[in-house]
């Protein structure tokens, strides 16, 4: 197992938040935890269901388009742990996935510049620095899985 694991991308992209997986919200099925995220960010019924068909791509390309709560800033953090969690559920493939990577670093390597949830990898942002949110937060849940606390 490497120490880091420096992107979401090849036999990692189970982490990417694209990954297919079924998330349950509000009575509704999302195909991704990038679409039940862009969801979160809409404020009415209608807005929401756009956000449960598409690719990933596009939830993400819609999500961009919705006006957001107030509030939205303090607590997407929170939106997407609640995300995380149901999608490595305990006792699920995915949550046995995210607990073989042992105690690698886990980085959402980017060319986006996406200094929040991950860091930039890109020439022009040569100095790698980002939050890593995303990963964070997945290192954290894998830490609860290995307590044994769902």
């Amino acid at each position: 197992m490497p120490n880091v694991i420096s992107s979401f991308q090849g036999e990692y992209r189970w982490l990417s938040n694209f990954w297919p997986v079924t998330i349950q919200k509000v009575g509704l099925a999302f195909p991704s935890v990038e679409h039940a995220y862009q969801a979160a960010k809409a404020s009415n019924l209608t807005n929401v269901k756009l956000f449960t068909t598409g690719t990933a791509g596009e939830a993400k390309r819609r999500g961009r388009q919705i006006k957001t709560s107030p509030n939205w800033e303090r607590d997407k953090a929170q939106v997407m742990s609640g995300l995380l969690r149901a999608k490595f559920a305990y006792g699920t493939k995915l949550a046995d996935k995210l607990l073989a990577t042992e105690d690698a670093t886990l980085v959402e390597g980017n060319y986006w510049h996406d200094n929040f949830w991950g860091r930039c990898q890109c020439r022009r942002c040569q100095t790698k620095v980002g939050h890593n949110h995303l990963g964070h937060l997945l290192m954290e849940i894998r830490e609860e899985l290995k307590d044994g606390n769902p």
